[in-house]
């Protein structure tokens, strides 16, 4: 049986994730009272006899932490974003490339991938990788959250009693207009480009769920709507979480629902348009694929785990 600490289970990725591992006959979870939740010293103890801790933390809490187990020899999933990027971790995306699952498997620091960045690195890191991209392209990418992203106060604020359908929460929100949301590091360098591309997030007046579509030209990359689609078929081929899905698939009464996959851990990636102008679609739920779901992935590999198991895939 391995053994379990989340450190930070009270916010609303360890909340998500301690409930999906509760009653796993594998796994033991170590939890804290709540009044030693914020102690390093409980925390310390917790992370030496945890054989994996799990950080559900801010960013600069979950620096602090890896001092913490770094003392404590305990392995480390972080699901912050302080260490996507950093050398000495994996990037915790098993769809990523070949033997990437194994590299998690036997990793002692690994990194879950942010919500925005999910989306888009699995859209274009596979047509980089086969020349359809080049690195240094130009690349735009529009990304629509669902507001169970921003954490509790985001939370509390759409869901408080009152609200009108003309208050500003009611429309989507457009944010991070200078263009340094700190999901682009990873989002270059995950999808192996040379450059950032062009980001606008948005928070959308819905729980969960999350859209990332990225326009490309074929036309000016040479290549065809149906290349696209034989690229992504062979590099996901026989993954459980990510489906190349046929664009029509995805529509309800010709439109996109953004709360499609609400509740579920897969991702549908599709391409509309053509000849020349396609829009590449990823359609996933924030919490799922984009947060809860992803570090349950990458904790089953962990574990020695099927990666699969205790997603709710559809």
């Amino acid at each position: 049986m391995t053994t379990i600490f989340i450190d930070g289970e009270s916010g609303t990725t360890g909340l998500r994730l301690r409930e999906r591992i509760a009653n796993r006959a594998d796994l033991k979870l170590i939890s804290l009272p709540a009044d030693e939740r914020r102690s390093p010293d409980a925390r310390l103890e917790a992370m030496k006899a945890a054989d994996v801790t799990v950080l559900c933390l801010p960013d600069d809490a979950a620096r602090e932490a890896v001092k913490l187990a770094d003392e404590a020899g305990t392995r480390v999933l972080d699901a912050s974003s302080a260490h996507r990027t950093a050398p000495e971790w994996f990037y915790g995306m098993p769809e990523l490339m070949n033997g990437r699952a194994a590299e998690i498997a036997r990793a002692s620091r690994v990194s879950v991938p942010g919500c925005h960045a999910s989306g888009f690195i699995l859209l274009v890191a596979p047509l980089v990788s086969a020349g359809i991209i080049a690195p240094d392209a130009f690349l735009s990418a529009t990304s629509v959250t669902g507001y169970s992203g921003g954490g509790k106060k985001m939370i509390s604020a759409y869901e408080t009693a009152g609200r009108t359908a003309f208050d500003s929460l009611a429309m989507p929100l457009p944010y991070a207009h200078s263009q340094t949301h700190k999901h682009l590091p990873e989002m270059t360098i995950a999808a192996g480009l040379a450059r950032p591309p062009v980001f606008q997030p948005i928070v959308g007046s819905f729980r969960c769920g999350m859209l990332v579509t990225v326009p490309l030209d074929l036309g000016l990359l040479g290549t065809t709507k149906e290349t696209v689609q034989s690229v992504w078929a062979k590099h996901y081929a026989g993954s459980p979480v990510v489906r190349p899905v046929e664009f029509e698939s995805l529509l309800e009464d010709g439109a996109l629902r953004l709360d499609a996959m609400a509740g579920h851990d897969g991702m549908k990636i599709a391409v509309s348009g053509g000849p020349h102008r396609v829009l590449l679609t990823a359609l996933y739920d924030n919490l799922g694929k984009g947060s809860s779901g992803a570090a349950l992935e990458c904790l089953n590999l962990m574990t020695d785990s099927n990666p699969a198991r205790g997603l709710s895939l559809s």
